[in-house]
């Protein structure tokens, strides 16, 4: 291996921070009441300290650029540190950086605690051996921030996306990568003599001399009685686990292809009362099939993290407790349609199938299953019920609140159940 102990830069490096950094930019020249630079100039506020920015890029003197920088942390700290992501790629990268065994640090310029606070809130922070940012009242050379994240006695290299950040790993007497993908040209790594350049995240490994792992792909399914809040919980989730730099494949049930999208047509027209519910439950276990196929199971292979709306508990409930058809008859019907592919996780958003009605009938107008009556949804209900009570897969999660207010619970108690399986 080339380097046992691999220091990152964080903004521009690990997270794409432009959309957060710039925000506090506009935020901290409108309360300086100050001229804004034009959105090339703009970009340059990305990487360098915010002091040397502000007097170099806005012309404002020390104590109008200390002013400003402390109105841009009033923004960057209460909002705008979470409109950021991680770069597609760095998660896997770090994943394999340790299971083989090296050192991982970061050394920034942002504020160290700042710092700890994003990198714990996109899941980063487990990775590192070591952080360096600036404590209140100091002003370190990147040279010296790169020293303190570095192992003693390794091999050490600093990978950053500004040429501030290999004069720095020049100073700590270490190699530089140039992180191409980030906010730096070539031209200024060319002007300090840059001799390793990444184009892309994916190149790190070949410099590294890091070989690429495998993944195992991770499958979670959501359930839960009608007007929980699924559909607009999974996605939120999606959102969120690819903002931590997940690779996340978003579907949901009857549907996900094209045949499958067909047959939903199909099962929530109005215009089909008349249908049998052995039709219905076996034009779900069909449209399952096609999906498993055709989507889930590539996708997991591809070692993505895929996250369904719905998927067989779904069959069991409605047509096999709801209709009445028997469930072990619908886990029968569904057995080739599955094909052993069941999720890791099912997270159920559980709330009262009267208050999830209403939620309905205030938000759209129900389709054929919605109207299907009280008995038919508390019988739905019960047998979801008895699944959550049988099977540890499940996660119950309450549904009642704002979307805010759910999604928060969704996103902490599904990273919580991943981390206890060991699968993220």
């Amino acid at each position: 291996m080339k380097y046992t102990n691999v220091i990152f830069d964080l903004d521009g490096t690990l997270t794409d921070s432009a959309p957060g950094i710039l925000a506090g930019i506009r935020y901290a020249h409108e309360k300086m009441n100050w001229p804004l630079p034009d959105d090339a100039t703009q970009r340059l506020f990305l990487g360098p300290p915010l002091m040397v920015s502000f007097t170099r890029f806005s012309g404002m003197t020390t104590k109008e650029a200390a002013k400003a920088q402390d109105y841009y942390r009033e923004f960057y700290n209460s909002t705008g540190s979470m409109n950021n992501s991680v770069y597609p790629g760095i998660r896997q990268l770090l994943v394999a950086l340790k299971k083989q065994g090296v050192s991982l640090g970061v050394a920034t310029h942002k504020p160290l605690a700042t710092s700890i606070q994003i990198l714990k809130a996109f899941d980063l922070y487990r990775f590192f051996d070591a952080v360096a940012g600036p404590e209140p009242g100091e002003d370190p050379s990147k040279g010296e921030l790169i020293q303190r994240a570095m192992k003693k006695n390794a091999k050490t290299v600093m990978i950053g996306d500004r040429a501030t950040d290999v004069i720095g790993a020049q100073e700590a007497g270490v190699d530089g990568i140039a992180a191409l993908y980030g906010y730096g040209s070539r031209a200024e790594f060319e002007e300090v003599e840059t001799r390793f350049y990444a184009n892309r995240v994916q190149d790190l490994y070949e410099l590294l001399d890091v070989k690429p792992i495998k993944n195992r792909g991770i499958f979670l399914s959501f359930e839960g009685n009608d007007g929980t809040g699924k559909s607009t919980q999974a996605k939120l989730l999606a959102e969120r686990l690819r903002q931590n730099g997940h690779d996340v494949l978003l579907t949901r049930e009857p549907g996900g292809t094209q045949i499958g999208e067909k047959i939903r047509e199909l099962l929530l027209d109005f215009k089909n009362l008349e249908m049998d519910k052995v039709t219905e439950a076996l034009l779900f276990a069909a449209a399952r099939a096609q999906h498993v196929k055709q989507v889930i199971l590539p996708a997991l292979q591809e070692g993505k993290l895929v996250i369904s709306d719905r998927f067989v508990d779904s069959s069991i409930a409605y047509q096999g407790a709801g209709r009445g058809i028997g469930i072990d008859q619908v886990r029968a019907i569904n057995a080739p349609a599955v094909a052993g592919c069941m999720p890791d996780v099912t997270i159920f958003l559980s709330l009262n199938p009267d208050e999830g009605i209403k939620r309905l009938v205030q938000t759209r107008e129900a389709d054929r299953l919605e109207i299907a009556g009280d008995d038919f949804h508390q019988s739905v209900a019960d047998a979801f019920k008895d699944m959550i009570q049988r099977e540890e897969r499940f996660l119950p999660i309450d549904a009642s609140g704002s979307i805010d207010e759910v999604a928060a619970r969704v996103y902490e108690q599904a990273q919580t159940r991943l981390m206890e399986k060991q699968l993220i």
